[in-house]
């Protein structure tokens, strides 16, 4: 009666502890996130300020431009707003950035967050679907003509900050 579990429990801890399996587990290789690449193409797109004015978004010659993605709700969204505006204040002056916010942002939103770059609102599904857009906080570089030079989803460290911002 008490014999089954113990062998249960010897053959369970056996096979964890067995030195196969643990270097099997640990080559997994890790689940790649879909999303956008390095030397992928984004479009131009137009989105409306949350001014009512409707910008052309595009990456002119001599540019590069930073696009974040967030939605006022988001925590960590939030806690990415701190680093982006400080990254923005010392950007080079040949870089751009924009914001946009992929849903309605709660009255007194944007005097509470603070955000010192510009923000438009969400351009449509065709260009999020560009983007490859699947989940945020999502920041991507993009070079003249619309070349991706880097797309990061989450919470992004000093490092990877001042590599997206380097100029």
């Amino acid at each position: 009666m008490f014999i089954r579990p113990l062998v249960l429990a010897a053959a369970f801890t056996a096979t964890l502890l067995h030195p196969p399996y643990a270097a099997a587990q640990a080559a997994a290789p890790p689940v790649a996130e879909p999303g956008l690449r390095v030397g992928d193409t984004v479009p131009a797109f137009h989105a409306a300020g949350f001014d009512g004015a409707i910008k052309s978004i595009d990456y002119p010659k001599g540019t590069t431009t930073l696009v974040v993605f967030f939605l006022s709700g988001c925590p960590t969204c939030h806690k990415m707003l701190p680093l982006w505006n400080e990254a923005y204040a010392r950007r080079p002056k040949n870089m751009t950035m924009i914001g946009v916010v992929l849903d309605q942002p709660p009255p007194g939103f944007f005097e509470a967050a603070q955000i010192a770059f510009p923000v438009f609102r969400s351009p449509g599904k065709e260009v999020l679907d560009a983007f490859k857009l699947k989940r945020v906080p999502y920041t991507v570089r993009v070079a003249p003509g619309g070349r991706v030079e880097g797309a990061d989803l989450g919470l992004l460290d000093g490092i990877r900050m001042g590599e997206l911002f380097r100029p």
